[in-house]
């Protein structure tokens, strides 16, 4: 099957009509070469995509526009448990800046937790997310509340174009990927790797975090990640790793 129709069958579903075609196509490719019809690999294809962007959990959010941020972030899934942490959250990783640019990797909602950031400093946002309606939907939102932010439609895969997005912000430099390790690693083996090697120089800190606890049946589980924490520990500096709430948080900077 070409590359133009594997989309085209793809994206004419509305939940998918906005996804970049980097992974569209990077997740086609798990399936690429199993023996079974092509109308089984888009299935299977579409199936992947629910799971990898999550967002589409909650696809009916994604039209409405006349509530305020809390309300959003205790619709979504990801966001509603980490809600009541984010004040404690924002001033345990802000707590010694006056200013930064925030980059926020595969930010789904996670800008409306802008007006939990600590006032005394000066954070100028940018969300870099896959999932179009999301990236509309945050705009809007920054634009209404006049909040310095913005949020950008764009492959996490696409490295060079999120790595001249980096360099654009000016220093210092934070950066989240907060659950979205695991989502990449569907896609790609080893990408989550690829990445932080290219983007922890670039940046005075980077968190990453893991949820430790299932958001849909709400048990428990280990969460290890020996093999990213172990890479983290060789290639960079740990500075933090500590639990809140349902969530692990690991802060890292680049070696001096």
């Amino acid at each position: 099957m070409r590359k133009d129709e594997i989309i085209s069958k793809i994206t004419n579903k509305k939940e998918f009509s906005k996804l970049p075609e980097e992974d569209i196509l990077l997740a086609y490719g798990k399936f690429e070469k199993r023996q079974c019809s092509d109308e089984e690999k888009i299935r299977l294809t579409k199936d992947l995509l629910r799971k990898v962007h999550s967002a589409f959990a909650s696809g009916k959010l994604l039209n409405i526009k006349d509530k305020d941020e809390e309300w959003f972030l205790r619709k979504h899934l990801s966001t509603r448990e980490r809600l009541e942490h984010y004040p404690v959250l924002y001033e345990k990783l802000f707590s010694e800046l006056k200013k930064c640019s925030l980059i926020d990797l595969g930010s789904g909602i996670n800008g409306f937790s802008y007006k939990f950031l600590p006032k005394k400093i000066k954070v100028e946002y940018v969300g870099i997310e896959t999932v179009g309606q999301l990236v509309d939907l945050l705009n809007f939102y920054f634009k209404k509340g006049k909040i310095n932010g913005r949020a950008i439609h764009e492959s996490l895969f696409n490295l060079e174009k999120i790595k001249k997005l980096i360099e654009n912000c000016s220093k210092p430099r934070v950066v989240f990927l907060f659950k979205v390790i695991d989502s990449l690693e569907m896609i790609e083996g080893d990408y989550s790797k690829k990445l932080l090697k290219e983007i922890t120089p670039l940046c005075e800190k980077i968190i990453v975090s893991f949820a430790t606890k299932s958001m849909i049946k709400q048990e428990r589980f280990k969460v290890n990640r020996k093999w990213i924490i172990d890479f983290i520990k060789e290639n960079f500096k740990l500075l933090e790793d500590f639990n809140m709430g349902n969530e692990r948080y690991v802060v890292f900077e680049n070696k001096s």
